[in-house]
């Protein structure tokens, strides 16, 4: 009894000693703002006030710091703990425009942050911009959301493509200049960088996420993945099947929780180049060829398929999909696709059930109305995916398991041109010699698929974006080799991507680029131009030089992509999108031109050729129309005039 005492006794002593001063304190500072919130600010005692207020939250926050540095739960008013689950940055749309946030996702409340600008040296500290309690949250559906987006700025492809142009230009100087040794040179180019870096990831996302106060308003989010998206849902609904009870936080309550969002916190930095330590993997620049087997694991009968999603400049973006396998618990796809990697560092697949309820469809081009039933990812590790064997893996997502098989081949490899052997056949063939065969003046091969795609493909969303499967193309590559009489029935019934893609690949596989190792370097000098007058003569004279069989097949092509990018609204596929998939097959530098321009890496390929042979496709689509007859018939007078 007497021990129990003593126990008793020291207890008490210790929570006099330790805790009564510190929750003195706290309830002077609550005092402190109450007199200060009643105090007018031109009363003598204002200011002295504040100091007492910033000097007592002071105090509570480095106790706070120093007794646990690595905290990840606040204690509630209740006595309740109030722990962290998620947190992470966020493209908010307010008033207009985006706006870069930070999330935290709390057992009870969302709360949305920004971080406010201090001086340096001084602790960071963030600004709560809203928060929503847990039990007043509604994920806005499709049925439940009246409005639609609103107009939110938004910068073209070609303005995108420029940042990741600078951001590769950056990374290379800084690599120059690390070997110099200049180290203020470096810390200049990465504060440059990382504008432009923090301006992509701003306006990069375009997927909506919305989220609504059932007491107040709505709130408008731009995520890059659907992937991110769904994880977001899911952790929010997980926490609202618990019994929660709402809650209304005081300005000192709530000034405490985001005083310790800065500590709570799991992502410290926005994902910029400049933020990665320098022994950190680069990422994968070339091409992942990824062959999605089959999955195993559902319990009912769906119609399922897949996505692929892979992280370029900080950010997910989706670059293939399966066909849909209809009214399967095993639904077997076995089909390739070939992604292309710009840094790449992770695979991510999404298992979808197709929803073919009409009532359901949404006017938001850019929401995914079906059902995300299975998501998981895989680093892209280069020793093990860079090998010339497939290496097969398995990716699990709530109990389901994907199947699937990649490896990967970097651009120069993939894009190298290799002469065909065979005399017959038109893949790796001369246009030249196609045409004189075939008496044509365009290759059937182009025609056909121009037309098919027309036909039926012109409204297809991302056509000659999205990947069409590996085999179906490689079937129709065979059809073609071998002039099979049944074609045009194969092509009526072959998916509208893997048509795309057949005409792609004829462009990539021809010995000699359309637009000719001969006029490579002039067609960079002319695009480089400033006088306006300059560049069209120039541009102009580069294509009446082009052999007649490249010239007039480019102009057939050229006036396709046009009407494609007619159909944009539907299609998404701009002149610039067009010109990107398009512009490195038909523009390369010959094996000599490229082994006379050393570049020390592979995001300098990127940088300087693509970027300059997406812009060559790019003037020549937004030109009026260009004539073989006139162009020819203007060839005399420029003759002449040189």
């Amino acid at each position: 009894m007497e021990v129990f005492l003593v126990i008793r006794l020291c207890c008490n002593c210790t929570y006099a000693l330790l805790y009564k001063p510190i929750d003195r304190v706290t309830r002077s500072t609550l005092v402190l703002h109450d007199l200060l919130k009643h105090t007018p600010k031109d009363h003598p005692d204002f200011p002295l006030l504040q100091d007492a207020l910033r000097i007592s939250q002071n105090f509570l926050s480095s106790i706070n710091e120093e007794i646990d540095p690595r905290r990840t739960a606040v204690t509630t008013p209740k006595g309740e703990a109030r722990q962290l689950v998620k947190d992470g940055f966020l493209v908010e749309v307010s008033e207009g425009s985006r706006k870069l946030r930070h999330i935290f996702l709390f057992t009870d409340l969302l709360l949305c942050a920004k971080m406010k600008k201090t001086a340096v040296g001084k602790h960071q500290q963030y600004e709560c911009k809203w928060y929503i309690p847990l039990a007043d949250l509604a994920l806005q559906t499709l049925d439940d959301s009246a409005d639609s987006t609103p107009h939110v700025q938004t910068l073209t492809e070609h303005e995108l493509d420029e940042m990741k142009n600078k951001i590769c230009g950056f990374k290379s100087e800084i690599q120059k200049e690390k070997v110099k040794g200049q180290s203020r040179v470096v810390d200049r180019l990465r504060k440059k960088m990382n504008e432009q870096e923090s301006c992509l990831l701003l306006h990069s996302p375009t997927i909506p996420f919305r989220i609504h106060n059932k007491n107040g308003k709505s709130y408008l989010f731009l995520l890059s993945s659907d992937y991110e998206r769904s994880e977001w849902r899911e952790s929010i609904e997980k926490l609202q099947k618990k019994d929660l009870q709402a809650c209304v936080l005081s300005t000192v309550e709530l000034q405490v929780l985001t005083g310790f969002c800065f500590k709570l916190r799991t992502v410290h930095n926005i994902p910029l180049t400049s933020h990665k330590d320098d022994e950190e993997s680069p990422g994968l620049y070339g091409f992942l060829h990824v062959i999605v087997h089959s999955a195993t694991g559902f319990k009912e009968s769906a119609n399922l398929y897949c996505t692929l999603e892979v992280d370029s400049f900080g950010y997910f973006v989706g670059k293939a999909k399966t066909r849909v396998f209809r009214d399967t618990t095993e639904p077997h796809w076995n089909e390739e696709f070939e992604i292309e990697l710009e840094g790449s560092q992770c695979l991510r697949i999404l298992c979808y059930e197709k929803c073919y309820d009409k009532s359901k469809l949404n006017k938001d081009d850019n929401e995914i109305v079906d059902k995300i039933v299975g998501k998981g990812q895989v680093q892209l590790d280069p020793q093990t995916v860079q090998s010339k064997n497939w290496h097969m893996d398995v990716i699990e997502m709530n109990g389901i398991k994907v199947e699937f098989s990649m490896k990967f081949s970097s651009r120069d490899l993939s894009l190298k041109r290799t002469p065909s052997k065979k005399q017959s056949g038109v893949f790796g063939v001369k246009i030249s010699v196609v045409t004189k065969r075939e008496r044509s003046k365009v290759p059937y091969i182009v025609r056909q698929c121009i037309e098919e795609v027309e036909k039926r493909g012109i409204e297809e969303v991302g056509i000659y974006r999205i990947s069409g499967v590996a085999t179906d193309i490689q079937a129709l590559k065979a059809a073609f080799d071998t002039n099979t009489k049944d074609i045009l029935v194969m092509l009526s019934d072959m998916d509208i991507n893997a048509i795309a893609g057949t005409l792609k690949l004829y462009f990539r596989e021809l010995p000699e680029p359309l637009l000719t190792d001969r006029l490579y370097p002039a067609f960079m000098e002319g695009i480089a131009l400033s006088d306006p007058a300059a560049k069209e003569n120039c541009m102009m004279h580069l294509l009446r030089s082009l052999p007649d069989p490249n010239l007039i097949t480019f102009l057939t092509l050229l006036e396709h992509l046009k009407r494609v990018a007619e159909k944009e609204p539907i299609n998404k596929m701009s002149l610039h999108n067009l010109a990107t998939v398009f512009g490195p097959t038909l523009l390369r530098p010959s094996e000599n031109e490229s082994s006379k321009a050393h570049v020390t890496l592979a995001s300098d390929i990127w940088s300087h050729d693509v970027m300059a042979q997406v812009q060559v496709l790019l003037y020549y689509l937004q030109h009026q129309p260009i004539s073989f007859s006139e162009l020819k018939r203007n060839t005399l007078y420029f003759s002449t005039d040189v």
